[in-house]
């Protein structure tokens, strides 16, 4: 299980986190919501280690992994899909997708898992497409696919809906929901788009202003008013 305790953050003077608490637990889906500048992102950064965080700890399996540095993190086993993908625009499909396996250090025998051509058709047959020429739909298969190829245990992704077309929002939701149900990994997913949230959320939290302001169980979401919260 992820377990993040109070963590806390500041830029310059402003306090971005404020105490920050969340659990994600193998075999569900764990949905982060609310407004664009509440803090999402940077937590997320706090979590893979992109940012220190100034308070508070990360533990993930049991593990404080507070003070590890991110390519330590990604060896625990933490996939991490980043808001506006950060794709290999000059680097093919398939190489882009090999990146993936930089978290087995290099080892002979290892290959593509057959199973994320699989959820992403398109990625196979553009695998000698440059990653640069694929629409941006195309493009976050792509980097979903690429966190997949290190066969997380926890995967994080940032606003995988953002600016893509509605299709491969359906088809993204139907990966996450099917990565879920093999009860093997823990999903945390960051999101603004209500609808896509709910489909999948096992447990919600709403972050305003730094904080969490609420959270429960994500069939619950309708009933506990988590739309009007994010239209606030």
């Amino acid at each position: 299980m992820l377990d993040i305790q109070e963590v806390e953050q500041y830029y310059g003077g402003s306090h971005i986190l404020r105490r920050v608490s969340l659990q994600a637990e193998i075999g569900q889906v764990t949905c982060l919501l609310g407004r664009n500048g509440v803090g999402k992102s940077t937590l997320l950064r706090c979590l893979m280690g992109q940012l220190p965080a100034k308070g508070g700890s990360i533990r993930w399996q049991g593990e404080d992994i507070s003070r590890c540095a991110p390519h330590q993190r990604v060896a625990r086993g933490i996939a991490y899909v980043p808001q506006g993908r950060e794709i290999f625009g000059r680097l093919t499909v398939e190489e882009n997708l090999r990146m993936g396996l930089a978290r087995f250090g290099g080892k002979a025998g290892r290959d593509i898992p057959a199973s994320v051509y699989e959820m992403f058709p398109v990625l196979y047959d553009m695998r000698q497409r440059r990653g640069g020429d694929l629409s941006g739909g195309q493009q976050q298969q792509l980097a979903i696919g690429r966190a997949l190829v290190s066969q997380p245990s926890l995967l994080v992704l940032d606003e995988p809906t953002e600016g893509i077309q509605p299709s491969i929002i359906k088809q993204i939701g139907e990966v996450i929901r099917n990565l879920a149900a093999r009860r093997d990994m823990a999903i945390l997913l960051v999101e603004q788009y209500y609808d896509f949230a709910e489909a999948l959320a096992d447990r919600y939290l709403v972050m305003s202003r730094g904080e969490v302001i609420r959270s429960g169980q994500g069939s619950q979401m309708a009933s506990d008013g988590v739309r009007e919260l994010l239209a606030i």
